[in-house]
């Protein structure tokens, strides 16, 4: 059985990735930025926080150092994106 807390954190995560979604429709060159900055890092060691600071100091995206489940769902699809890109060529 799904208790109210875990309700209440989905639908935390699921606004959340809204939110960002809207932004990301709203200023689409973040998407373009937001690829290249994982194509420059995700092979690293702490990929996942070298992409988020990255995306903190050049564009309008803030993922804290804390980063919510919202956050590291969007940092792992984002490297997806460019995997699947990759794999393409």
């Amino acid at each position: 059985m799904t208790s109210i807390s875990d309700i209440k954190h989905k639908e935390r995560v699921i606004d959340e990735l809204m939110r960002f979604t809207r932004k990301v429709l709203a200023e689409p060159e973040i998407c373009t930025v937001a690829k290249e900055i994982a194509r420059r890092n995700m092979g690293k060691e702490n990929a996942l926080q070298l992409i988020a600071d990255e995306l903190n100091g050049q564009t309008s995206v803030h993922i804290g150092l804390e980063r919510s489940e919202a956050d590291e769902l969007f940092l792992e699809l984002l490297i997806d994106v460019v995997k699947d890109e990759q794999a393409l060529y």
